[in-house]
């Protein structure tokens, strides 16, 4: 069965079957700086990986759209403190032209394994 969570017309803010768990995540703000967005984003991908039964240690796959390539050492800059030592996942960044939001400097889709219960 498929489990969805925060289902909108639009989106559900994230889906889960067969164990795997997909969400993708913005900044819930659209001031501050590569540094301040990534902070609040991840807090959001932590709250989205707990409503759907994972967490970061379980994360499998991350696609990362910077709006600003030259963004990349911020990111990193709390991705790092912010994964598990020995659990960093497969991952892609790439800079894209425009996200959804004018403010909105970074994006995030995520694949995480759901907890064995």
């Amino acid at each position: 069965m498929i489990h969805r969570h925060g289902t909108t017309k639009r989106y559900s803010d994230s889906t889960r079957f067969n164990g795997m768990v997909h969400l993708v995540e913005v900044p819930s703000i659209e001031h501050g700086d590569i540094v301040e967005q990534t902070h609040n984003l991840l807090q959001l991908v932590e709250k989205r990986l707990h409503e759907a039964d994972s967490d970061r240690r379980h994360l499998l796959m991350v696609q990362v759209y910077l709006t600003d390539i030259a963004d990349i050492d911020g990111f990193n800059s709390v991705w790092d403190t912010w994964v598990p030592e020995g659990c960093a996942p497969a991952r892609a960044c790439v800079q894209v032209s425009a996200l959804a939001r004018p403010g909105w400097k970074v994006e995030v889709v995520v694949t995480a394994a759901q907890l064995e219960i």
